[in-house]
């Protein structure tokens, strides 16, 4: 990728915009390729999410993603350039996708502002296949025609633009010009909003349907617990989806808002596909985190309520900590994670103990995962490589996937599969889709998963996906 330092929030001129633009549509011309063309800014204080509920279209693909605690989100709509590989092979295509797209890029501004140049949102299902008709494809990576990020409070606005050689270079001129003035300082205020939200005072919400009810998840649990007995896998992820209906439609930024308030310590995602259907939720759990060099993920599993007061939550805290089942569980998750990165040539680091991550509703076993990345891998080779772990799949990962649509009988989607951000130096982070929701229109269907393994009781796991489902459907309203 090319780096100019042509830095539109000084005395840059539209005309000398319109110059440059002119330019890059002849380097298209000559080397037969269009160029993607990504110009950032650094803006006045700027809430992401505000800034995306302002222009919000349905009819839009939208990534929005922010961890209030580490001071990070990022967010943009629109498409400048797209991508959605089919079947098979769709890590390796993605990042050759990536890889070309980069090779004839031109990034514009201060390349030390934080989220600078073009990033490339990604979304991948669980499963390598998904119905025909689904909502999402097996996998979708997209640069947005707009982005907007804060950073530790450092504000950045990105236009990016496909320039081919017959393209209209005075018509993106205007284009940019107006979008680098709007977000710069955008007054919400005078903002015409495309969506209103609604008047929630009135919510009905009613659940229509759950794939086989509780009874057929009690068979599926006792069944995989034999299995387990006779040696087919140590551990499996078994998922819950209810479907519910309301009297107004859900509105996916609404719903985000109240996530990331409540959860500030998990990443509060959507990924929308432009049909009007948005994914949605507040995940706990990283995948993969690669910047500079290192790399960070997580360990995460085993489950247990909070307490009403501090001395419950702490003794509820102790009872996870020394829970053999649980231990084993978390345990699993680690050496499956450790010994893959290590397979990669990652040099990795962790603690001998887990540590509890308590939540709002929940708390958890877990261990961070740090390590110093080979080079030449990016991101989506450590995606590849993770995806699934044993938090969302289960061990042997073959053997347990494999058994996973039989047991479930309802389609994943993009429920606890990968969605994240690659930027220009093959880095970024990727979250584990869980505690999560795809919502269309006044219709959503939440998503609720337990780890079974030697120890586990049917009636118990009920109970905890239960407790998702309640945590869920109080955030949708």
């Amino acid at each position: 990728m090319e780096t100019l330092p042509l830095d539109l929030s000084q005395s840059v001129s539209e005309s000398a915009l319109e110059t440059f633009l002119e330019g890059c549509r002849l380097k298209a011309e000559t080397c037969g390729k269009p160029q993607l063309i990504s110009i950032s800014v650094a803006s006045e204080a700027l809430d992401p999410l505000a800034v995306l509920e302002s222009i919000y279209e349905e009819g839009e693909p939208h990534f929005y993603v922010e961890r209030p605690q580490e001071g990070v989100a990022l967010a943009g709509a629109e498409v400048a350039v797209k991508h959605a590989p089919g079947d098979g092979s769709r890590f390796s295509d993605v990042s050759a996708f990536i890889r070309e797209t980069l090779e004839n890029a031109i990034a514009v501004g201060d390349a030390s502002l934080p989220f600078f140049g073009p990033h490339f949102f990604c979304g991948f299902s669980f499963f390598e296949t998904v119905e025909a008709d689904g909502p999402f494809p097996p996998s979708t990576v997209f640069v947005p025609s707009w982005q907007v990020s804060v950073s530790n409070g450092a504000c950045v606005a990105t236009a990016n633009v496909l320039v081919r050689s017959d393209s209209d270079v005075n018509a993106i001129a205007t284009r940019i010009w107006k979008a680098n003035t709007k977000f710069k300082s955008i007054d919400y205020a005078s903002v015409e909003v495309s969506a209103e939200l609604a008047d929630r005072s009135e919510w009905r919400i009613e659940k229509t349907s759950e794939s086989g009810g509780t009874s057929k998840f009690h068979e599926s649990v006792s069944q995989a617990l034999e299995d387990i007995d006779r040696g087919a896998f140590e551990k499996i992820v078994l998922a819950r989806a209810q479907d519910l209906k309301a009297n107004q439609s859900f509105h996916p930024l609404e719903i985000l808002n109240v996530l990331r308030d409540r959860y500030p310590d998990c990443y509060s995602f959507s990924f929308a596909n432009g049909k009007g259907q948005s994914f949605i939720g507040a995940s706990p759990e990283r995948l993969v985190k690669a910047e500079e060099g290192r790399l960070s993920t997580d360990a995460l599993a085993g489950s247990a309520p909070r307490g009403q007061s501090a001395r419950s939550d702490a003794l509820l805290g102790a009872e996870l900590l020394n829970s053999v089942k649980d231990r084993f569980e978390q345990r699993v998750v680690l050496d499956s994670i450790c010994r893959r990165l290590e397979a990669m040539g990652v040099s990795i680091e962790t603690d001998d103990q887990p540590r509890l991550k308590r939540l709002s509703n929940v708390q958890h076993l877990y261990n961070e995962i740090r390590g110093m990345i080979p080079e030449g891998l990016g991101v989506l080779e450590l995606v590849a490589q993770l995806h699934p772990s044993p938090a969302v799949g289960g061990s042997p990962r073959e053997e347990a996937c494999a058994r996973i649509p039989e047991y479930e009988r309802f389609e994943r989607g993009l429920y606890a599969g990968p969605i994240g951000w690659v930027n220009s130096k093959l880095e970024g982070e990727f979250i584990v889709s869980i505690r999560s929701a795809l919502v269309d229109g006044d219709r959503a269907r939440l998503y609720a998963g337990v780890g079974i393994v030697t120890g586990s009781v049917p009636e118990k796991e009920i109970q905890e996906t239960d407790l998702k489902f309640k945590a869920l459907l109080e955030n949708l309203i």
